[in-house]
């Protein structure tokens, strides 16, 4: 894929596809943007004027494109996601993927490709059902400094990346605290110290872990908490928010640290508060991974 005319971006969010697309060499005529979000909408214009915003994806049927030659999306992963209820599809947000799958068989594209989270076996076989190929696990590891493992359906096929062996300490603003952690709610018995998230006679204690491999920062989501960094060594450390100090013992990422974790330019989001520019981070794409598999395209 060197030349294309249309791209459709389902669930666009704040266009990552778009600078995939433009990192990849890959050159196209028109970009088509369905998104709701009206953050992601303004950051997505902000960096690239000659978008296209078609809105809603439940409106699909009036838009009247014609010659999609790609088409690419991360449909809602709330209802896969083992941080959600894991609803599946009966999730309104996660149903949407039935929608993309009708907007593929409408268009008929050349190319089409699918990003969401690791989820259960049945519900990844009815995708594969769905879509007529089988998904590849890809760790964002191997081309930014961020552990992030995604499955990608592809119409052709995928090789794993070379890793590029980016460490964690290269995309930090300051090298003050450099140890990856993440604060998360745990049951922690006091006599024995163990962890029994099944006894429920035991509070929870938001402890701070601390990963043993320092070379990459955990997943980053919608939550700045579910990745931090801090001077402490590996271990749980409970009562984080009662024992440890916030920018002494442990600080969460700025939006430009979780920018750089994405693969996303410096400032990309600029022009909103941090916690905005980090959930809308969370929610996009390493955009580095989306080149590798889209110049990997026939």
């Amino acid at each position: 894929m060197r030349k294309i005319r249309n791209v459709l971006s389902l669930f666009d969010g704040v266009a990552c596809g778009k600078l995939a697309l433009e990192r990849a060499g890959i050159e196209f005529e028109n970009y088509y943007a369905s998104e709701i979000d009206p953050v992601c909408i303004a950051i997505a214009e902000k960096n690239h004027s000659d978008i296209i915003s078609l809105g809603d994806v439940a409106n699909w049927k009036e838009w009247n494109l014609e010659d999609i030659d790609l088409i690419i999306g991360g449909s809602p992963c709330q209802g896969f996601s083992s941080q959600g209820n894991q609803l599946n599809f009966n999730d309104p947000r996660s149903k949407l993927f039935f929608t993309m799958v009708d907007i593929i068989e409408h268009y008929h594209p050349s190319y089409y490709l699918l990003e969401n989270v690791g989820m259960r076996n049945e519900w990844k076989e009815i995708i594969t059902d769905y879509l007529g190929v089988a998904p590849v696990v890809l760790n964002s590891a191997l081309v930014s400094a961020q552990e992030r493992k995604r499955l990608y359906w592809a119409n052709w096929d995928i090789p794993i990346p070379e890793d590029r062996e980016i460490h964690l300490t290269s995309i930090l603003a300051h090298q003050k605290l450099t140890r990856p952690a993440s604060i998360k709610g745990r049951r922690i018995n006091p006599n024995t110290g163990k962890r029994e998230d099944h006894n429920k006679e035991i509070p929870y204690s938001q402890c701070l872990q601390v990963k043993k491999d320092m070379s990459k920062i955990g997943c980053l989501t919608t939550v700045s908490k579910d990745a931090v960094l801090t001077h402490l060594p590996h271990g749980r450390y409970p009562h984080a928010y009662d024992n440890y100090t916030k920018d002494v013992d442990w600080r969460y990422l700025t939006p430009i640290e979780y920018e750089r974790a994405q693969t996303v330019p410096d400032d990309y989001t600029i022009g909103y508060s941090d916690s905005v520019r980090q959930s809308v981070m969370g929610n996009g794409w390493t955009v580095d991974m989306i080149v590798h598999i889209l110049q990997s395209a026939p």
